[in-house]
């Protein structure tokens, strides 16, 4: 979710180029659609949406994100999607997790377990397991 293309590309994150999954295109033309676009106006997050349901009617839904910042070029080989060009609010600035020891690296930049650590999909799965836990538990 891209703050000054208010929101997109969306849902449609992994088509945003045309064809489903060229992480390569979707970069690309994210980068050019923002190629004017100045650091302090270049926020964006990754957004999940988690949802379970059960047969006996219990359903529940929660959100994650990952607010950050575009970078203007990829960076890094790790993880894939837009990775190399976000760079997580949480890992830098005054109060940035893990002493500032990630200040400044794209998501593809970090260890995969600190990525997963922080991901808009951890929040959305931590956020669900105590309704899951009080639905086992009723």
């Amino acid at each position: 979710s891209v703050d000054v293309l208010n929101g997109a590309p969306g849902i449609f994150s992994a088509r945003w180029a045309g064809r489903h999954g060229d992480d390569s295109a979707i970069l690309n033309l994210l980068l050019a659609q923002l190629s004017d676009i100045s650091a302090e106006h270049r926020g964006a997050k990754f957004c999940c949406a988690a949802s379970v349901a059960s047969p006996n009617g219990f359903e529940a839904v929660e959100y994650g994100e990952l607010p950050g910042e575009l970078l203007t070029a990829p960076a890094g080989e790790g993880g894939f999607g837009y990775d190399p060009i976000l760079r997580p609010m949480e890992l830098n600035g005054e109060n940035a997790l893990y002493e500032g020891q990630y200040a400044g690296k794209s998501c593809a930049e970090i260890p995969a377990e600190i990525k997963n650590s922080i991901s808009h999909r951890a929040r959305a799965f931590e956020a669900l397991i105590p309704q899951i836990a009080a639905a086992l538990t009723s």
